[in-house]
């Protein structure tokens, strides 16, 4: 290694500040404070017009630090960013053909659903490796494109949208959820993005963000799928957009306590300098960990291309023998045991590999991380596997 055995089994003596480092619920703003959320609405109805029109700030206050295009339409949906995707893919496939990019678990599920739920028959299925990008050129306009901006699960994300033809006459649906206010994405280029309020703002699950540029909600009023909708993924009536739902009529019940948390978050997006800032700080989040990654040697990037390096869903692979030796199994044993250790020591919380990933460690970088709580990880990264590597090769010796 580039670094003494000696040394790497020192414990380090500084520890983050905050050990959250989850990729999904996502740490909580700087700042943050239970007690500074506003609680006038809550106990009353979502319709009644003050709460509504917190609903409505917010769907305006994300689109304005987006720089969402003025022609697109925003909506709070229920179920997370897989509510949102799923109910922009059930309400819209089907007019055309469609070719689904795969290459990690989430877009996995969308060609899954596609294939054996919507039972699309003119469906183009282009899938790489955890790791890889797919074949992005295969894209045809007349066909409708699904895609991860950033696999959340395979840290692998797409460098830029020029595969996608300016000319094209198809939807391009955008599963963003962990790429949102943390990567520049060309709305030109998209026709539906979906995100959620979890990831790189740091605010409460469950709730989705669905935006649709001037081509989907042409699709939406003029093309109605044979397959039933359930009540939760209708945003048409007779033939037109529901326009309330994208002025805060919810499709469902919201939580106007998460929703004052998201307004919080917002609020402190905007005062640290809005998209370009957040922007910044997922860069020096990745910068952090890259640097440590680029001079150890028993750790690598899961993605195999530099140019596909994701700045917040960070998936790193360990390449040392000792620990390629082993089999599936033992492998899983020592990632839950070196997780168990920092998490005793509370230096990090719920960073093992996404569970159907390939196994190693995932650490989120989104906004509302510290870049010097990052760089005071990195040297429990090297203990913690220095003391699993001892240990193994106590335990080998001993037999």
């Amino acid at each position: 290694m580039n670094v003494s055995a000696k040394r790497l089994c020192e414990k380090p003596t500084l520890r983050p500040a905050d050990p959250r480092f989850s990729s999904g619920p996502c740490k909580k703003h700087p700042g943050w404070n239970l007690s500074s959320l506003s609680v006038g609405n809550l106990g009353r109805s979502h319709r009644a017009s003050i709460p509504k029109s917190r609903l409505q700030e917010a769907i305006s206050h994300s689109a304005e630090l987006l720089n969402l295009p003025d022609d697109w339409q925003l909506a709070i949906v229920p179920a997370s960013d897989t509510g949102a995707f799923e109910l922009a893919l059930w309400s819209m496939l089907g007019k055309c053909g469609v070719d689904v990019f795969v290459w990690e678990s989430f877009s996995s599920d969308w060609a899954d659903d596609i294939q054996n739920q919507l039972k699309i028959e003119d469906l183009n299925i282009y899938q790489a490796n955890y790791g890889d990008l797919p074949d992005l050129s295969q894209t045809k306009i007349d066909r409708d494109i699904v895609f991860v901006y950033n696999g959340t699960t395979s840290g692998v994300r797409v460098p830029n949208l020029d595969w996608i033809s300016p000319n094209q006459k198809s939807l391009v649906f955008c599963d963003a959820t962990s790429a949102v206010f943390a990567m520049e994405l060309d709305y030109k280029k998209l026709d539906v993005v979906t995100w959620s309020w979890q990831k790189v703002l740091g605010s409460e699950g469950g709730f989705g963000m669905l935006a649709l540029s001037p081509k989907a909600i042409e699709r939406l009023e003029s093309y109605q799928p044979s397959r039933p909708l359930p009540k939760i993924f209708r945003i048409t009536k007779n033939g037109k957009i529901t326009q309330s739902v994208f002025k805060g009529a919810t499709l469902n019940t919201p939580s106007m306590l998460a929703l004052e948390d998201l307004h919080s978050a917002l609020k402190w997006a905007e005062s640290i300098g809005g998209l370009s800032a957040l922007i910044e700080r997922c860069n020096n989040n990745f910068k952090a960990v890259d640097s440590w990654v680029r001079q150890t040697e028993w750790i690598d990037w899961l993605p195999n291309r530099t140019e596909t390096l994701s700045t917040t869903s960070m998936c790193l692979k360990i390449i040392s023998k000792e620990f390629l030796i082993l089999s599936e199994e033992q492998q899983k044993i020592a990632i839950g045991l070196m997780c168990r250790w920092l998490e005793e020591e509370d230096v990090a919380y719920d960073i093992a590999a996404y569970r159907s990933a390939p196994i190693g460690f995932r650490v989120w970088g989104g906004a509302t991380i510290e870049s010097s709580d990052l760089d005071k990880l990195m040297p429990w990264l090297d203990w913690v596997y220095a003391r699993w590597l001892n240990e193994e090769l106590n335990a080998g010796e001993a037999l």
